[in-house]
């Protein structure tokens, strides 16, 4: 078996962050695990014992510069582990998740170690909505996909996160500068970063978060509960695939790097088979 790690940055984000430690520790181990916190004023929390931790200075103090600034890191940060002794590293934001589809019937790793990963490999990305008023807030009494149902396939969260080599990712892991993408059958990037709107309106009031520019962002994101509330689901495995075929072959005119679906709007219902992974 492949030896594969998991590296994140997070600041003032213990909700995902426990989940983060919680899934990619039990695919990986925890030992695999390398989480930097943005900033020497952040709290090392408890259920991060047994991963690698560091804190770090602060990354910038606007959004574009400390994108820019955070991957830079992240990339200088997996080149190295791959340098001394990884075979891959995955980078993450603390509200994404690699995922295999359980049919296979196999681990995270297990599945990339039987894959030739050139320099990387993206998983089809899923952009988890709240659909209201069936799905009411999220708890963390039960696991995410318990709770949420229903995604968005989109362009934005088929990132090339998983990297056998060292490269440079483009902000938010969209893309690695001088290389294409290949998007794995059975693989998905499940993102819940804006899958709840009571957390949203919470984080509009994030002091920390508006000085550095990500209110516009925020609010635009919560677009994905609108389509999820408006939209009838579509089947599965069949939009999944469709969403795997057009990606790979279509690209924005401005990045021929990453993926295009010409802004459809396709969401889905996710099966039963994936519930409690996450």
């Amino acid at each position: 078996m492949k030896r594969i790690a998991a590296l994140t940055m997070v600041r003032n984000d213990d909700f995902y962050l426990r989940k983060w430690v919680e899934y990619y520790g039990s695919q990986l181990g925890m030992e695999n695990l390398y989480i930097f916190f943005d900033g020497t004023d952040q709290t090392v929390a408890d259920f991060c014992k047994g991963t690698h931790t560091q804190l770090h200075e602060k990354i910038g103090n606007h959004v574009v510069a400390a994108e820019k600034g955070r991957l830079k890191f992240l990339s200088d940060k997996a080149a190295e582990l791959l340098r001394t002794g990884y075979d891959l590293v995955i980078g993450v934001d603390a509200d994404e998740f690699v995922v295999v589809d359980p049919a296979l019937g196999q681990s995270l790793v297990e599945y990339l170690s039987a894959r030739n990963i050139r320099t990387s490999l993206s998983a089809l990305g899923l952009d988890f909505g709240q659909k209201l008023p069936e799905e009411s807030d999220i708890t963390t009494d039960a696991p995410f996909l318990n709770q949420r149902h229903y995604a968005r396939i989109g362009t934005r969260y088929t990132k090339p996160s998983i990297v056998s080599r060292p490269c440079v990712w483009g902000s938010g892991f969209h893309r690695i500068r001088g290389h294409n993408f290949h998007i794995g059958k059975d693989l998905y990037l499940l993102h819940f970063g804006y899958f709840d709107l009571a957390r949203l309106r919470e984080r509009f009031s994030d002091r920390d978060r508006l000085d550095q520019g990500w209110g516009s962002h925020m609010k635009k994101r919560a677009r994905t509960i609108d389509l999820c509330t408006r939209l009838k689901a579509g089947d599965f495995d069949f939009w999944t695939t469709f969403g795997r075929i057009c990606q790979s072959i279509f690209r924005p005119p401005y990045a021929w790097n990453k993926p295009a679906m010409f802004e459809l709007k396709i969401i889905v219902k996710i099966p039963d088979r994936f519930r409690n992974i996450v």
